[in-house]
């Protein structure tokens, strides 16, 4: 009996909504949540671009050396593998001229660009807004061509976001897609560019933001899209 009972006032505390539960169910908090996933989900794939860049580099890196391993192979191979052409030999009989040299390591501008851009990031995670704000900036002032600048003027507009500075973020995002628009970053800063119009309470422009997005950028990723759906509908788009 005492077990039965056990278990019939287990099964009630089961059933009666907690605080924590309530809590849960209010719109406002399941919006703030899903924010907040968003939020993570957007850092962690900037972690994945760093991760994709360096590895690049190191392939870069590994085919110059291969590169100059195999011209300076052949090289030895042409001088007849024992240090050149045989003593007294005609000038014909020498070595042949030199071929393109192989290319350049990348210079020290470059990799200093390529800190200056990882500091900057490393603060946003950190959750230093101003500065990253200021790295980005410095960064993109210094290197506008640089292949990752597209990345770095979406992340200046996600410094301006999470502080709900959406006027800035409005303009960052929007000078990301002008201007970067065919870098991998493009269809986040028109996306991000909508969700910050809508925060403004401009949804007319919001929603127009949201149609161009197929149409610029019919081979987004499927979870760009369903961010796209989502928004179009939580913002009542046609």
């Amino acid at each position: 009996m005492k077990t039965f009972r056990s278990r019939l006032l287990l099964a009630l505390a089961l059933a009666l909504p907690t605080a924590a539960a309530a809590q849960r169910l209010d719109p406002v908090y399941i919006e703030d949540r899903l924010n907040q996933l968003q939020q993570s989900i957007t850092m962690l794939t900037g972690q994945i671009e760093q991760l994709q860049y360096r590895n690049q580099q190191l392939q870069q890196q590994m085919e110059k050396m291969r590169a100059d391993y195999e011209y300076r192979l052949d090289q030895l191979e042409k001088g007849g593998g024992r240090g050149g052409p045989r003593p007294g030999g005609s000038p014909s009989a020498a070595a042949p001229p030199a071929g393109p040299a192989p290319a350049a390591p990348p210079p020290a501008e470059s990799a200093n660009s390529d800190q200056l851009y990882h500091e900057a990031f490393k603060k946003l995670q950190d959750g230093d807004y101003p500065g990253a704000e200021r790295g980005f900036k410095s960064f993109l002032q210094s290197n506008p061509r640089h292949v990752l600048a597209g990345n770095a003027q979406y992340w200046l507009g996600e410094t301006y976001y999470a502080r709900r500075d959406y006027q800035n973020a409005m303009t960052a995002f929007a000078e990301g897609y002008k201007v970067y628009k065919t870098s991998p970053k493009g269809p986040d800063n028109l996306l991000k560019l909508g969700i910050t119009l809508a925060a403004l309470g401009r949804k007319t422009d919001a929603c127009a933001m949201f149609a161009k997005f197929n149409q610029d950028y019919p081979r987004a990723t499927d979870l760009q899209k369903r961010r796209i759906d989502q928004e179009r509908q939580k913002n009542g788009c046609g």
